[in-house]
């Protein structure tokens, strides 16, 4: 099979691996839709040899199974991420995100490939496949991993609703996931992010306003748009410490705050920021795979918006194009065709 490798110094392309075999229940996927993520970040490094191995957000279509199993060949799935072991407490309660006992596909399957989805098949066990429904295109349904389901996660965790007013930090392609999730809640969405492609793409979404992080009243902006008391929820996409900080300053007593961008550290004082403000305090990874139905049914509404959100699709073929549209910053969510 065909999979994306790195070369190093900007340079990119396809190699030939071999097709994995399923076994037990870990089914074989034809992925048709390859969500990118930040495997980017090390495009441009020096590499001493190809590196491949990319992805972890794809749909496809079942073309193989080892056993008699919850699907079946012709099934169209969104593939989740990592390999749970799907019998953990955390697991059965549909956190297998956080599963401490993941499994490992190529020893049990014996098959040197199979892990990635920068590729045009994928090995999964099969609880870890989740349907997509008629009407609903490849593209579209590849949101259900990191596209939306980070802040889909959070949101559900903060019970976001049409009342709030909810600060978004970082409007790269989680934070804009986050714009359609929150625009489709029908909450008012204050979005804080400095590149301008970003910024205006966050306002065709939903965003009410788009704050740039780098004025020195930023803060203050906040605080004037809600009458003084601060917003209602806060997330933060970008993983910056400065990011994390404007969350628990701009947030309303009583408020809720949840980190999804992973990064640095930032000071917190338990009496000034916890205590006297009643702060609720979240992290989120993934979503819970019980509350699937409902991103569904978010994707199936937001059809329109999710066009203005997938700002290019490429062959991957054309993969190092794609990275390094990446590298810009200039897109929102970018997709993958293995078979192109």
């Amino acid at each position: 099979m065909k999979v994306a490798a790195m070369f190093g110094n900007g340079q990119a392309g396809l190699v030939d691996k071999p097709d994995p075999t399923p076994k037990e229940d870990i089914v074989l996927v034809k992925i048709h839709a390859v969500p990118m993520c930040t495997e980017y970040k090390g495009f441009k490094s020096e590499l001493e040899s190809e590196k491949f191995g990319f992805g972890h957000e794809a749909a496809g279509e079942v073309i193989e199974v080892a056993q008699p199993s919850s699907v079946k060949i012709g099934d169209r799935v969104v593939v989740q991420p990592q390999n749970a072991c799907g019998k953990c407490s955390l697991c059965l309660i549909g956190e297998h995100i956080h599963c401490q006992n993941g499994r490992n596909v190529r020893q049990i399957t014996g098959s040197s490939t199979g892990t990635a989805t920068f590729a045009q098949y994928i090995l999964k066990q099969d609880n870890l496949l989740s349907p997509i429904p008629d009407g609903i295109s490849y593209e579209h349904a590849g949101m259900a991993c990191c596209g939306l389901g980070p802040t889909f996660g959070a949101m559900m965790q903060m019970q976001v609703h049409a009342h709030d007013t909810i600060l978004i930090t970082g409007l790269g392609a989680v934070g804009l996931g986050g714009v359609v999730n929150a625009n489709y809640l029908g909450a008012r969405i204050i979005g804080v992010e400095s590149h301008p492609y970003r910024a205006n793409l966050a306002k065709e979404l939903g965003a009410e306003t788009v704050l740039n992080p780098n004025d020195e009243n930023t803060l203050k902006q906040i605080m004037d748009l809600t009458d003084g008391s601060g917003v209602d929820k806060a997330l933060d996409c970008s993983g910056a410490s400065q990011a994390h900080r404007l969350m628990i300053d701009s947030v309303r007593r009583k408020g809720q705050v949840c980190f999804i961008g992973e990064g640095g550290e930032f000071p917190l004082a338990a009496s000034r920021d916890m205590i006297r403000k009643g702060l609720v305090l979240r992290g989120n990874w993934h979503y819970n795979l019980g509350d699937y139905t409902k991103l569904i049914r978010v994707i199936e509404q937001s059809a329109d918006q999710l066009d203005k959100y997938i700002t290019h699709t490429f062959p991957m073929s054309r993969v190092q194009e794609a990275w390094e549209v990446q590298t810009t910053g200039e897109c929102g969510k970018v997709v993958l065709d293995p078979w192109t």
